[in-house]
């Protein structure tokens, strides 16, 4: 049941430049509640991953009424909740939990169908046969469950760590049932792409901290749609190419605002204006902060 206000936060490492706050706080300045959001970056409190339950406990003793888990704790804060719903189960990650009335705490996972809501809403009809991931990372692997969701046929699995990539092709395939996922070595990334249908860049590649391309500018063509995750920049240098092939293409803005979206939602019960919180987001990315 809604109330009036509302204290949440948000846990992770070098967080200083979240959108969260903003995001979550203007919304609830539209539906006429009492909302404050705080960062918790483990970097400025001198904190390790590790101390993230300790917080988390800290924070439901305190009455807050929920957080949001980021890189480098949503794996790790998995055993220390009381509850998981199906989607953080079915994940092994958390980046929301949420503090019931009789103290105990349920972990959800908005990261899934917050991308699978962008996708649908920046790329109606795209096809879907086979689509080419880069990244199998923490985002990576909600992308690819999010993928099957909407049906993907094929996926085709690209990470510099192979381990980490043939982990994660073997829970797509043990949860489809089926060999619908595979692993590809780098260099045979081009021979893939050539007739993929799609791209997802879920690698940190792009970002101010990891600039650049990651793949070869020459492997796209223009029956490709591209998503990147990445949304500083918004316009990275993979889409920058992609739109000069006139592919289809897809920041990461989206999925972050309608995670955003879903978390509020599980916090408060009060459903949001997805396309006030998008709007929210052009305006807060807009100028020479949409660069960095």
């Amino acid at each position: 049941m809604a109330q009036d206000s509302y204290l949440v936060g948000l846990i992770g490492s070098g967080i200083g430049h979240s959108l969260s706050p903003e995001l979550h706080e203007r919304e609830a300045d539209r539906q006429g509640a009492r909302y404050l959001y705080r960062l918790l970056d483990l970097a400025v409190l001198g904190m390790s991953p590790g101390d993230a339950r300790r917080l988390v406990d800290a924070a439901r003793d305190c009455g807050f009424n929920g957080l949001n888990i980021t890189y480098p704790c949503k794996q790790l804060i998995v055993p220390h909740l009381d509850e998981l719903s199906t989607t953080a189960a079915r994940l092994g990650a958390v980046n929301t939990v949420v503090f019931r009335a009789d103290g105990r705490t349920v972990g959800h996972n908005t990261d899934i169908t917050g991308f699978r809501a962008a996708f649908l809403r920046g790329l109606p009809g795209a096809s879907v046969n086979h689509v080419v991931q880069l990244g199998a990372g923490g985002a990576g692997s909600a992308v690819a469950h999010a993928l099957f969701d909407l049906g993907v046929a094929r996926l085709t699995v690209v990470d510099t760590a192979a381990d980490r990539a043939d982990a994660l092709v073997r829970a797509l395939n043990k949860e489809a049932g089926a060999e619908r996922a595979d692993v590809c070595p780098q260099e045979s990334l081009g021979r893939e792409l050539a007739h993929a249908d799609g791209l997802v860049n879920a690698s940190p590649v792009g970002m101010p901290a990891h600039p650049g391309m990651p793949l070869p500018a020459d492997m796209l063509h223009g029956d490709l749609w591209v998503v990147d995750l990445v949304y500083r920049p918004l316009r990275t240098a993979l889409l920058e190419a992609a739109r000069s092939r006139r592919c289809e293409v897809l920041h990461g803005g989206g999925m972050l605002v309608h995670q955003a979206a879903d978390a509020f939602r599980e916090f408060t019960g009060i459903e949001p204006s997805r396309s006030a919180m998008l709007a929210d987001f052009a305006d807060l990315t807009a100028g020479p902060q949409a660069h960095t």
